[in-house]
């Protein structure tokens, strides 16, 4: 078969590639050979949480991820606006309550046009979609199950998994029965009331920090750290941001127990240094991290290795110990947990397959955003991680703190609360870490990238025009280290 100006042999399998997993990177993966004119199918199958939510075709992103979270995160913002916007002139009233009911069902209506869409787009492409449990029988061979229990199989010249994962609850009786996670907590059918968020990864400070904004009373247990993988400078001064704001946090404590009481509530009690305590909330959230959702895959029978954590272990083609089946995204070890990385490996990937080019995944300068109440925008290597890596004596950071035009209106704003640094490699005047603390920070991070996979010196900063006046433009106008001045508050705004 003639495609374009190479020529895909004819194969004995029913298809070129069999992509199991039906989010971001295996959409993307899919749709990328499709074009490229490789004979694709996808299977995608969710199981139920243990509080029986489930979801369409799109993975966790669209469904119970980044599109419902940036959604909420938004309404809780518009209602903190409320102050600022009388303040502005406009007549508000501060005291209407926020209708969740009314703002799931507009976010859930978004997702299942978002449901349809994704299976148009397959099929406009081609790609055979099976709404189907998949379980490898061999390196070729696949078993597809459908809700009713009917199997059947298909043969396939290469795999790829990319089943993401799944939340985790903590090892308590009762655990699964009491508590939910970000996989039911989009689609809750009442408003969560008062709240006990028991971890402290992203999802824990994001889903906290917007629930605070809609007005519930949020309770956060943290075990250790915030934000563990990121800069712990941000992260704690994301946690206070958050304090300041009313999210409570416990910190250094863990969960002993988790009960229902009489009246319907559901009573936790912790641990830590200073003993035992308890609290009564209607709801409680496991945010303490996510699993591979390879379990049911049967990969390990076909010789794929599995790494202790469950996750696939790859090479840095994406390809698993067995030549022909590969694996992407969140499942696969040592791979960035973020829905952008995963579809552009899986269109390299389907590149790659269709020989149409031979470059590898860079994960080395991805920017990431945390879409807490005070957003954070980073791209590269965290203060520490710089400093252990290449020595302090061979770092500098360049740092401000500044307030937002648009915060000058209500007076409760906080002067300082935003932040910028920017991470320097002293050998060669090399930025090699970016961190934005403020608004918008993904559309701020997002363009600051593209600098970085070329590479970037903070004399290139210090010589490019701002736009002013932005926040983005904070990023531009460092002139002290952290050494020089610890504190390093912006005054004025121009010039």
């Amino acid at each position: 078969r003639v495609h374009g100006d190479y020529i895909l042999m004819e194969s004995e399998y029913q298809y070129d590639l069999f992509v199991i997993g039906g989010g971001s990177g295996g959409l993307a993966s899919s749709k990328e050979a499709a074009d490229l004119g490789l004979r694709v199918g996808l299977a995608d199958f969710v199981k139920p949480s243990p509080q029986g939510t489930a979801w369409g075709l799109g993975g966790t992103c669209v469904n119970v991820g980044c599109i419902p979270k940036k959604l909420m995160h938004h309404a809780a913002l518009y209602g903190e606006l409320r102050h600022d916007q009388e303040a502005a002139g406009w007549t508000v009233n501060n005291n209407t309550p926020h209708d969740w009911d009314k703002m799931r069902e507009a976010v859930q209506t978004y997702i299942h046009r978002q449901n349809w869409g994704y299976r148009f787009a397959l099929n406009s492409k081609k790609v055979k979609y099976y709404n189907k449990l998949a379980k490898l029988i061999d390196n070729h061979t696949i078993e597809l199950t459908d809700a009713k229990g009917n199997k059947e199989t298909i043969t396939t010249q290469n795999i790829l998994i990319v089943v993401g994962g799944r939340p985790i609850y903590p090892d308590l009786p009762n655990a699964k029965e009491l508590m939910i996670t970000s996989d039911d907590l989009f689609s809750l059918k009442q408003a969560p009331g008062k709240t006990l968020i028991i971890g402290a990864s992203y999802v824990a400070l994001e889903c906290g920090g917007f629930l605070t904004g809609l007005g519930h009373d949020v309770t956060i247990l943290v075990r250790s750290i915030l934000l563990r993988g990121y800069d712990q400078d941000i992260a704690n001064r994301i946690g206070k941001y958050m304090e300041d704001h009313g999210t409570k946090l416990i910190r250094g404590v863990l969960p002993e127990s988790i009960e229902k009481t009489p009246e319907g509530k559901i009573r936790v009690v912790w641990s830590g240094p200073e003993g035992k305590a308890e609290g009564v909330f209607d709801t409680v959230i496991s945010a303490i991290g996510r699993s591979a959702d390879t379990k049911l895959l049967n990969v390990e029978a076909v010789g794929v290795r599995l790494a202790s954590n469950g996750k696939i272990v790859v090479a840095d083609d994406d390809k698993t110990t067995v030549e022909n089946i590969y694996s992407i995204g969140d499942c696969a070890e040592g791979r960035p947990e973020f829905t952008p990385t995963a579809i552009l490996a899986g269109r390299m990937l389907a590149r790659r397959l269709a020989g149409k080019d031979t470059r590898l995944m860079d994960y080395r300068m991805f920017p990431a955003t945390v879409f807490t109440p005070l957003e954070y925008g980073c791209i590269g290597y965290s203060e520490e991680d710089a400093i252990k890596e290449f020595g302090d004596e061979n770092i500098d950071i360049y740092h401000s703190h500044f307030k937002p035009l648009e915060w000058s209106y209500y007076d409760k704003r906080e002067d300082y609360a935003c932040y910028g640094k920017l991470v320097v490699r002293k050998t060669d005047n090399h930025v090699i870490g970016f961190h934005y603390l403020g608004p918008n920070a993904g559309e701020v991070t997002q363009g600051f990238a593209i600098s970085f996979r070329k590479g970037v010196t903070k004399e290139d900063f210090d010589y490019t025009v701002m736009i002013h006046p932005t926040n983005a433009e904070e990023m531009f106008q460092f002139t002290k280290t952290k050494r020089e001045d610890p504190e390093a508050k912006k005054q004025g705004c121009c010039g």
